[in-house]
């Protein structure tokens, strides 16, 4: 049985400042999904709906859909938010007819406010540098509730993936898209990836996006990659080598060539370059629960890219950026709470992916540009109750004055 959760009041509640500048924005969607309701009754609209997500995502009190109704009683939500107080059926009801769509428009119009702080191969790579991964919510305890809970073609699975872009550039996420977890067919990353390609970027990726066809069509959308390769690929097909620069053996490049990979009928349409970098070596160890915790390493990361012009040691300092989503999903995940999944249905999932986007932007945008590690505890302690306003824009000025000397 799961346990009562703790009640708490409106002294617990706080970050409204953040929602304060979506309040015009929102009000836009304060109309869609009332074509249904023609007694005009609805009391709960699509803006409310996702103000008290936000409202979640921003108080770490917050964890479930039954905790965001305790939090609409409250009258300091009332009044800051608009929202009136509504009731489980109603928030449960929203996933029918609110479209998350909608807020694709107001994700892009703060994305305009961010300013790009890149410095990564700034002159040879004019590109905007993208990494793409997926990372899992599991939504239950064990595998026997698993079998209960289907998708609606009686598949079962027991999690979400959350398909994710990440600006390197500007160290924000851009768009995130729910499938099941399950990874194949249709929900595949790869899949995902080839359905939301766009033009002028380039994709950062890790070894299980190798794939020549994906590659193919990278190209074809005027775009380009930067994808690791597995440690056994088949590099005897050389067709250029080319001669290393000091920098590029110092940030540890010990090749770099263009190969002709694949086989006939089956590979790139395009020449592959491959920038090979001395790493750590690592076997495979095993996860947690008998689980994996990746494949071993022989201690050589092999890159694979269609930019040709590029130095060697840039296309290197490119992929080792590739982690910065990873940091993303742990923030994702640890700091805004999105372990806990408020719905349980796609579309609701959906559209607490789109808030904790919005609730990054904003983040970003009021420290000034990506956060450390210890801002992002400094703003937790600000949202619990912890630290004043005082204390937190103190902290943030620092900051800025740091980034400022160095």
């Amino acid at each position: 049985m799961a346990s009562k959760e703790a009640d708490f009041s409106e002294r617990d509640l706080s970050g409204f400042k953040y929602l304060d500048r979506l309040l015009p924005m929102l009000a836009r969607l304060h109309d869609f999904g009332c074509a249904r309701d023609r007694a005009g009754n609805r009391q709960l609209h699509f803006d409310q709906y996702c103000l008290l997500v936000l409202l979640a995502l921003f108080n770490p009190v917050v964890r479930s859909l039954r905790a965001i109704q305790q939090a609409s009683t409250l009258r300091k939500v009332q009044k800051r938010l608009g929202c009136p107080r509504t009731s489980l059926g109603a928030l449960s009801e929203a996933v029918d007819v609110f479209d998350p769509a909608r807020l694709v428009a107001i994700i892009g119009e703060l994305l305009e406010e961010v300013s790009r702080t890149r410095s990564i191969g700034r002159d040879t790579v004019s590109q905007v540098l993208t990494a793409v991964d997926g990372s899992v919510v599991r939504t239950l305890a064990n595998l026997a509730e698993a079998a209960y809970l289907t998708d609606k073609n009686g598949h079962t699975h027991c999690g979400w993936r959350f398909h994710t872009h990440f600006e390197i550039d500007r160290g924000v996420p851009v768009r995130m898209d729910v499938t099941t977890a399950y990874n194949g067919g249709k929900t595949e990353e790869k899949q995902q990836l080839r359905r939301h390609l766009q033009a002028d970027r380039c994709y950062v990726m890790d070894r299980r996006f190798a794939e020549y066809a994906l590659w193919n069509d990278i190209v074809r959308a005027q775009s380009s990659y930067v994808c690791r390769i597995r440690d056994n690929s088949n590099l005897s097909d050389l067709v250029e080598e080319r001669p290393l620069s000091p920098m590029a053996q110092q940030a540890g490049v010990i090749g770099d060539a263009v190969f002709r990979l694949g086989y006939q009928g089956s590979r790139p349409d395009h020449p592959v370059r491959v920038v090979q970098v001395r790493t750590t070596p690592h076997k495979k160890t095993g996860g947690r629960k008998g689980g994996t915790a990746g494949p071993a390493s022989d201690g050589i990361l092999r890159i694979a890219t269609n930019l040709l012009d590029a130095p060697a040691e840039v296309i290197a300092d490119i992929y080792r950026h590739r982690w910065t989503i990873e940091l993303f999903f742990r923030f994702f995940k640890h700091v805004l709470g999105c372990r806990h999944l408020i719905s349980h249905d796609p579309v609701g999932i959906q559209i607490q992916a789109y808030c904790a986007i919005i609730a990054c932007l904003l983040i970003h945008l009021w420290t000034g540009g990506r956060p450390t590690l210890r801002s992002y505890e400094m703003i937790c302690f600000y949202l619990s109750g912890w630290a004043d306003l005082d204390e937190l824009t103190a902290h943030l000025e620092k900051l800025v004055n740091v980034k400022k000397t160095n």
